[in-house]
């Protein structure tokens, strides 16, 4: 029966697998685990992790801040930060090793297949490469390729990028940008650091083609690549206007590569135009646009003088007038022509009686003082007029001792020794720092002091003001366009005439013009006329002229 109890020796009935027996309580599985499961343990104070993006501290490592940055923010499944690859270099086997492979060399060639497709699949992985320094491992260059960047993304890089104190380059190639997205990339660039010059958008064809804004006035980027955007002539208009306009003039942009877009002959005089008052672009690549003949001869008529329009004029004397009282507010030398005679009389008598008042008080104070003093002192005034004599009244910075005095001053000196080249000896590597550090002073100097091309020097002729034209584009790209022997012409008569104002220019320093110009025609004949021009451009060898021109 059910309500017997089991015998003495019967063994017990074994629990249900829902209840257990733990100090004469039953208790259920949920009941367990709530008792079992440990106290959350609170941080102590003032070591809490900070949940907020903004409260975090980059460390300057971009791998470990942006996993952080992307964890706090909210991110499950972002792109790694990872070292960019490079091409393995190619296997020759030497003439050594035998012919038949090995298990060893099997197993190798295996392993290398397989790797090799793996990282195929990894290429196409949403990832950010980096370009590392080789000493400190810091980051120099970014590459992003193939993945959507989005706000949140930027939000992130405009967090971690700061820290980067060797930051250099980044490159965004085709990442979805749109002109939201570039106008916040924008804003980012001037928190980074100053190192950073180069900056690559390829691939990323906007509807407002706003990529002007790259060249504003502020704008710190030295090198542009705006390749395969679908830039079509309106886009050249607006970057033709951040190049140079009337008012303004972009000073930092060195080099910019438009190549693989939609750019015509309009877009082309566009282009001209900007080039008329910019004296910082020195490489421009237009190859594989679709400028014709009309295009190419505005580009060429830039490069050569070209006739000032009316606003021009107004402008440049305006600046003028401008010019005029400031420098004679500047120099002193201006002041000292325009004195009249009396006023040279007034001087002269004040001269002459400062004179007589130190010649008494020196009466005074010999009278006053002891004989072995006065006659230190006499000796003293006498080392001090010799010295006056030989100065010429000139101080030592600005006065220039003769070839005597520097001999006689010479002796028990050690003097340092000019370091002059010598044939066949480069030279050593301190004269080679001195001079990088006097060109890039000279640069600054140029950068900072740099003229308003209206002040340059100009021409008239026939009641009309002609410009010398744009000497420091020193790199023209025009491959794959539609240009014909006429274009050709064009640019044949700015080489010769560059070639003129070099040899008339050789002894001194400046812009001399295109060292490299690239062509396609459709007739090789016009080569015998460029072969006749180059070898005559700066009147020295080698040809620093090259052209090329295919058909």
């Amino acid at each position: 029966m059910s309500g017997e109890t089991s015998a003495p020796g019967a063994s017990p009935r074994a629990p249900r697998p829902a209840t257990q027996k733990s100090s004469g309580t039953v208790t259920k599985k949920g009941d367990r685990g709530a008792k079992e499961k440990p106290a959350a343990v609170l941080p102590p104070v003032g070591e809490e992790e900070p949940k907020n993006p903004e409260e975090y501290q980059c460390t300057g490592v971009l791998e470990i801040d942006f996993a952080e940055l992307c964890t706090l923010s909210g991110y499950t499944d972002f792109p790694k930060v990872v070292p960019r690859p490079r091409p393995h270099p190619t296997f020759f086997p030497s003439a050594s090793m035998s012919e038949k492979p090995t298990q060893e060399d099997q197993r190798l060639s295996g392993s290398c297949s397989l790797n090799s497709v793996e990282s195929k699949y990894v290429f196409f992985r949403p990832t950010i490469q980096v370009e590392l320094d080789q000493e400190d491992k810091a980051v120099k260059e970014i590459y992003i390729r193939g993945w959507k960047v989005e706000e949140r993304i930027l939000g992130i890089f405009s967090k971690c990028l700061p820290s980067l104190s060797q930051l250099q380059a980044i490159n965004l190639w085709k990442v979805g940008l749109t002109d939201k997205t570039l106008t916040t990339f924008i804003a980012l660039l001037p928190l980074c650091s100053s190192t950073l010059r180069k900056v690559s958008l390829e691939g990323n064809p906007l509807p407002e083609q706003s990529y002007h804004k790259l060249m504003a006035l502020d704008s710190t980027i030295a090198h542009l690549s705006l390749r395969n955007n679908n830039i079509d002539d309106h886009g050249a208009q607006l970057l033709g206007q951040a190049l140079s306009t009337l008012h303004s003039c972009n000073r930092t942009l060195v080099s910019l590569n438009l190549g693989f877009n939609h750019i015509g002959d309009e877009g082309a005089g566009y282009l001209a135009d900007g080039l008329r008052l910019n004296r910082s672009l020195l490489w421009l690549s237009l190859a594989h646009n679709r400028i014709q003949d009309k295009g190419a001869l505005k580009l060429a008529e830039v490069l050569r003088p070209f006739e000032l329009t009316h606003t021009e004029v107004v402008e440049r004397r305006r600046l003028l007038l401008e010019k005029g009282p400031l420098e004679r507010m500047r120099s002193p030398s201006s002041s000292r022509h325009g004195e009249s005679k009396s006023d040279r009389e007034k001087s002269q008598a004040i001269g002459a009686s400062s004179v007589a008042l130190v010649d008494k008080a020196d009466k005074v104070q010999t009278m006053k003082t002891p004989k072995g003093l006065g006659k230190k002192k006499e000796k003293s005034g006498e080392v001090v007029k010799k010295d006056e004599k030989s100065g010429s009244a000139q101080s030592p910075v600005q006065g220039s001792p003769k070839k005597e005095d520097s001999t006689k001053a010479g002796k028990g000196k050690v003097t340092i020794p000019e370091q002059k080249p010598t044939k066949g000896k480069g030279p050593k590597t301190g004269s080679r720092e001195k001079r990088s550090i006097l060109l890039e002073s000279e640069l600054v100097t140029e950068a900072m002091e740099m003229v308003n091309p209206l002040l340059e020097p100009v021409e008239h002729r026939d009641g009309k003001v002609f410009m010398p034209g744009n000497k420091v584009l020193l790199h023209l790209n025009l491959l794959r366009n539609r240009i014909t022997e006429v274009g050709l012409e064009g640019f044949l008569s700015t080489v010769q005439y560059q070639a003129q104002f070099s040899k008339a220019k050789s002894a001194s320093k400046g812009p001399v013009g295109l060292l490299w110009l690239s062509l396609a025609v459709s007739a090789i004949t016009l080569l015998l006329q460029v072969a006749s021009v180059a070898p005559h451009f700066r009147g020295r060898p080698p040809v620093p002229l090259i052209l090329f021109i295919t058909t």
